[in-house]
């Protein structure tokens, strides 16, 4: 492999290696021969065609930012580390075809940059855009804050280049609105988070600049409200909607509590906040409209309190209070997570019912649902009680993970709406998924990764 990529991008030093072996949350940690930076697709090629040989189990990896253990080897130390980061470019912008080809390993922040540099937006967003990277982005679907007007990165790809698991590269690089000759090739390995072959660059879907954006903090009764705010700001907000968020007090709590530089916006408590923002093609006239559909909203007991942001610091202020709510909670010891979804009707009583089935679980457990209302994806993460002992209470990870899956089943929900399967739900997936499915899933591992050398620990137990 050092031949291939030369010896200064083979990483075996135990302490060098540390980063690329643990997720953030530190739930994965494992082993690793070593780490391999390939700089090319032909490297890329090389590499996997080497590993097919001697029978090499190899990890792809991009920015490391996973939430499930996708990008994580097994604690075997058998695998190799495949990490992207060094395939960053961008190799092409087309503006006038909307159409943006870059590397696996451009980082999401870096590819919106380039799109907003041609007068474009490329609009994935994610907290994690400045670490985060497209291959990633990609081989796990990932959604983030403007699915309800764009679609998941399923959506944002028009085409890939993949090196499959004996080392062909299949070049599928096209700029196409239509192509139906035969299988759609590019949504087998989207989402599959490197089990099937290894993303090495991507065409990206592009999108007109907004010539303006409203962005609103609302404060919001409960979930019903938010529903039906969320129904009516739709079709009457005077714009296109690209954003509607929740949040519970006590996640604002938690932020205001251990983030710095925050406040709350409004002038007092509510126990529920949406974080919505509208775009539009027109330069003016956006905040006027937004502002009353909100008075609307306000008068039909909808909404109790909105700040409408008047500046782009405060937008980004507006922005940090729900950007922040995952690492906040980091500081109130332990959480559980869940990420799931459910049908738009069905929120406000998955909600309610997830909330009191955690609590019966655990007394003075603190239940902090918040995300992407807008599209159903709820993730449903619970803090530890005040004072309780942080392992026993994470032992029950797995208990409190079956019952809050059970309430997502009986509403006809997804245990995994935007972060993949991974480690974390792959053994949960016999019990979620049909049983043709889930045998089609095999099948379709076996038959292009026939040596099972591709992300062994990954999404199926083959």
């Amino acid at each position: 492999m050092a031949a291939i990529v030369g010896p200064r991008n083979i990483v075996t030093d135990a302490d060098a290696m540390v980063p690329y072996l643990k997720e953030w949350r530190d739930l994965f940690r494992g082993k690793a021969q070593a780490v391999v930076r390939p700089g090319s697709t032909a490297e890329v090629s090389e590499l996997v065609k080497l590993a097919a040989r001697t029978g090499t189990r190899l990890v792809p990896q991009g920015g490391n930012t996973g939430l499930v253990g996708g990008q994580i080897p097994t604690a075997e130390g058998r695998e190799i580390i495949l990490s992207l980061q060094r395939m960053d470019k961008v190799r092409a912008v087309d503006a006038q075809s909307d159409t943006m080809t870059v590397e696996a390993g451009l980082s999401l922040q870096k590819a919106q940059a380039a799109a907003e540099a041609a007068g474009r937006l490329f609009p994935l967003s994610l907290a994690s855009e400045g670490s985060c990277t497209i291959g990633g982005n990609l081989a796990t679907n990932a959604g983030g804050t403007a699915v309800l007007a764009y679609g998941n990165a399923r959506e944002l790809c028009m085409g890939l280049e993949v090196v499959l698991a004996d080392g062909r590269i299949w070049n599928g690089l096209r700029q196409l609105r239509k192509d139906n000759t035969g299988y759609d090739l590019k949504n087998l390995f989207i989402g599959s988070e490197g089990t099937l072959g290894i993303i090495t660059a991507a065409v990206l879907k592009l999108f007109p600049l907004p010539a303006a954006r409203a962005t609103a903090f609302l404060a919001v009764p409960g979930p019903d409200e938010a529903l039906a705010l969320l129904n009516a700001a739709k079709a009457g907000a005077g714009g296109t909607l690209t954003t509607f968020e929740i949040m519970p007090r006590i996640g604002l709590d938690f932020v205001l509590r251990h983030a710095s530089g925050t406040r709350d916006p409004l002038s007092g408590p509510s126990p529920w906040y949406v974080l919505m923002e509208v775009s539009a093609q027109s330069a003016t006239g956006l905040d006027e409209a937004v502002a009353a559909f909100l008075g609307d909203a306000m008068e039909q007991g909808l909404v109790t309190d909105a700040a409408l942001a008047g500046s782009l610091t405060q937008r980004a202020d507006f922005w940090k209070l729900r950007e922040m709510l995952s690492e906040v909670q980091t500081y109130e010891g332990g959480s559980i997570k869940h990420d799931v979804s459910v049908p738009l009707h069905a929120v406000p009583e998955f909600l309610t019912r997830a909330t009191a089935a955690v609590e019966a679980m655990v007394p003075g457990c603190r239940a902090l649902p918040f995300g992407h209302m807008g599209d159903g994806n709820i993730h449903f993460n619970v803090s530890q009680p005040i004072g309780a002992d942080k392992a026993a209470f994470l032992a029950g990870w797995s208990a409190m993970n079956e019952a809050v899956h059970a309430i997502v089943s009986e509403l006809h929900g997804s245990i995994s709406a935007e972060h993949g399967i991974g480690r974390l739900k792959r053994d949960l997936l016999p019990g979620v998924k049909d049983a043709v499915e889930l045998d089609l899933m095999k099948t379709l591992k076996t038959t292009l990764d026939p040596q099972g050398i591709l992300n062994p620990g990954a999404v199926l137990q083959i």
